[in-house]
């Protein structure tokens, strides 16, 4: 490594990703002390709810040189997701419309952004001749976002997501950790402000306070992490959410500088961004399979998919369409599902 310019070798590092399709790269290095108290105390207080992994391996995902021994800095990329520039509420408001996390309207973003960080990490080894490496996207125990700030790709805002300054939050992060010793970027500062907006729409209040979440409340944990019964206290509040939630995003300020995404594996599939409910309830598993093949929504498994559609079922405007849907749903699936179904059919009082 002696005979490697490291700023230049940074400076083409940037120069190939950006190539490669990340919308901005930056460098840090392996100390995550100021953040382990923050994680262990979320972890001490349930936040994590039964999402048990986050409560596996806290040595390694707050020091990453014991994750992959050897690393001593963490290029941090970022990649545009949005398809659309519009942060409207209105999808939320058309009731017998399924709403679908922005995130997971496309193809599995997790592929896409590896194989791309292969590709930067091989161009490196091109230059360097010898690399010790390892690529992640969300994949690992690894605390992305706050390498990211720390990398200064944008800060942690009040509702926990990464936000930067010129492209707001709508992005997927990804990191290459490495041996080389890189010269290190420098954080940004927060610009939140006095801003609580994001506090403040979150419709069922899982924000225990600013920069803190409670995600066993959150409807995108309700939706994709849990795997049992939803609990009725949040049933209501979930609306038209099939999977995963954006309205603290939505309302973020910083989202009117959303850039939007020019890859076409983000482009949704088969009408997820504007399809009805009742059509996504009709699909038997094998359906699901297929057409989930290729998306993070498969990861939730048929049952969850169906308990998450009833539910929306429940808080749509009554019509003979959604009873009869629900009706023809009372046989045929797990208890976890019908117990869903019967909720539903009871807010349209016709239990």
């Amino acid at each position: 490594m002696t005979n490697i310019d490291c700023n230049q070798l940074a400076i083409d590092i940037k120069n190939w990703a950006t190539d490669l399709g990340f919308q901005e790269t930056a460098i840090t290095d392996v100390d995550l002390n100021t953040y382990k108290s923050y994680v262990d105390k979320w972890i001490e207080n349930g936040f994590h709810g039964k999402m048990d992994y986050m409560a596996r391996n806290i040595e390694k995902r707050c020091n990453p040189e014991k994750l992959i021994p050897g690393t001593i800095r963490i290029i941090t990329v970022r990649m545009d997701y949005a398809k659309e520039i519009d942060n409207s509420f209105s999808k939320l408001y058309e009731t017998e419309k399924a709403y679908i996390s922005r995130y997971a309207r496309g193809r599995d973003y997790h592929k896409l952004i590896r194989k791309r960080l292969q590709s930067l990490a091989e161009k490196i080894l091109g230059t360097t001749n010898k690399l010790g490496y390892r690529a992640f996207v969300d994949s690992a125990p690894v605390l992305e976002r706050a390498l990211a700030e720390k990398a200064g790709l944008g800060w942690i805002g009040k509702n926990t997501m990464l936000i930067n300054k010129k492209a707001g939050s709508w992005f997927f992060l990804g990191e290459l950790f490495t041996d080389l010793p890189l010269p290190l970027d420098t954080p940004t500062s927060d610009h939140c402000g006095t801003c609580s907006a994001c506090i403040e729409i979150c419709p069922t209040k899982a924000f225990v306070k600013p920069n803190l979440l409670d995600a066993s409340r959150c409807i995108s944990y309700l939706t994709i992490e849990l795997r049992d019964a939803i609990p009725v206290e949040f049933r209501k509040a979930i609306g038209n959410r099939v999977f995963g939630c954006d309205d603290c995003q939505l309302i973020c300020p910083w989202n009117k500088f959303t850039k939007q995404s020019q890859e076409h594996d983000f482009l949704p599939r088969h009408n997820f961004d504007d399809i009805d409910l009742v059509t996504l309830f009709a699909w038997n598993k094998q359906e699901f399979l297929e057409k989930t093949e290729g998306s993070p929504i498969r990861r939730i498994g048929y049952d969850c998919w169906k308990r998450n559609i009833a539910v929306a079922l429940g808080n749509a405007k009554t019509s003979e369409i959604i009873v009869n849907a629900l009706r023809a749903a009372l046989s045929g699936h797990s208890d976890m599902v019908k117990e869903h179904v019967e909720w539903a059919l009871a807010q349209h009082e016709c239990g």
